[in-house]
């Protein structure tokens, strides 16, 4: 590497650990970089903020003043979500600040994309500056060096394009922690979460209250445990609605959680109810982007997807755990498979996408 102690950019849309998922995975990464290799991160945060650090990293806040500062660093790993750069997901500033720093590299340009571009109908407006998004993603590809990404469907975009890029695949990792455990047939089988930011849990209160008719009496939920968000009436609304037609279902918010909290209560959960799309293209693979699914993974809970989707694997290997209801049907595991089957969930995810194996996986293509 160019130095003994060589520091990392990482440029993220807003600031770090503040319940972002972006930013979140981004000091997630900071943390096991430093820990197991040594590599020291300055966060350069595009959205202007006070904070000078964050635990034991500084942050530069502003794109322009970061090239202003006329140094020469090791290396940079892009968080690219085009929407967080910009609120109309066309970020030429943050395009424009890339090609300047690149040449004040002395090492390596890593981009993780987080998202490539959007999809929409026509009236919307991602259908008319999808071409710009297209273009400017495409500029990000050709500044980089290598690229991460988190599922397929990015991938071969960005093959598509560049067919020589090297892209290592990724799952993201968890961001409510990864407890170690062994014992995964302690578990009450009725105990159930759902877990994320705001939009997220709202989305999956709704379909869960339809989808519940059709989970097998023996995993039916008692206890529903909702972990993440904001304090938020709407929520509220949709878990006494839930209460009133379920009565016999337990519901627990915990908003704004903790990490230690939120992987305490994960850890003693059976299942989880995820509906990452809504009402959207359940694009293949595209759930190894979910945060929620991760944090799932990482505490050996099952999750149980509003989709129905197969063939889930990385490198080959196969995810366990391909549990869903749908309109159309529902497949859960056998009662005895229960203990097999969260361990299996537990070990993929460490052979894919811990922090430690996330690191691991930077770190080679750094050096």
């Amino acid at each position: 590497m160019a130095s003994s102690n060589p520091t990392v950019l990482q440029v993220v849309p807003q600031l770090p650990g503040s319940h972002d998922g972006v930013g979140d995975y981004a000091l997630n990464l900071a943390k096991a970089l430093s820990a197991r290799y040594g590599l020291r991160t300055m966060f350069v945060v595009a959205q202007e903020t006070e904070v000078t650090s964050i635990e034991e990293f500084p942050i530069v806040s502003g794109l322009g003043r970061l090239a202003r500062l006329g140094q020469k660093y090791d290396h940079l790993i892009l968080h690219y979500a085009n929407y967080g750069y910009q609120a109309r997901g066309v970020p030429f500033q943050l395009r424009d600040f890339a090609r300047q720093l690149r040449r004040q590299l002395r090492g390596r340009w890593v981009t993780m994309f987080h998202e490539l571009y959007a999809f929409g109908p026509p009236w919307k407006s991602a259908f008319w500056l999808r071409p710009l998004q297209v273009k400017i993603a495409r500029d990000i590809i050709d500044v980089s060096d290598s690229c991460f990404v988190s599922s397929h469907v990015i991938e071969n975009e960005i093959h598509a394009y560049d067919s020589y890029k090297p892209v290592h695949l990724r799952p993201v990792m968890s961001n409510f922690g990864e407890p170690r455990l062994v014992n995964f047939g302690e578990r009450s089988l009725t105990h159930w979460i759902i877990c994320g930011g705001t939009t997220l849990i709202s989305r999956s209160l709704r379909s869960f209250a339809a989808a519940q008719q059709m989970i097998p009496k023996v995993y039916f939920p008692e206890r529903l445990e909702i972990i993440g968000g904001r304090q938020d009436s709407g929520i509220r609304d949709l878990i006494q609605a839930l209460s009133r037609v379920r009565p016999g279902i337990s519901c627990r918010h915990y908003p704004e959680v903790t990490v230690e909290r939120a992987s305490e209560i994960l850890s003693d959960c059976s299942f989880a109810w995820i509906d990452y799309f809504g009402k959207g293209k359940a694009w293949p693979g595209m759930i190894f982007k979910s945060g929620s699914f991760a944090a799932c993974c990482a505490h050996g809970v099952v999750p149980v997807l509003s989709h129905e989707e197969t063939g889930l694997a990385v490198d080959g290997d196969a995810f366990p755990a391909e549990y869903f209801v749908s309109r159309r049907a529902a497949q859960f595991p056998k009662q005895e498979q229960i203990s097999d089957t969260r361990t299996k969930i537990y070990a993929w995810y460490h052979r894919h996408a811990s922090a430690e194996r996330t690191a691991q996986a930077y770190a080679e293509v750094l050096a």
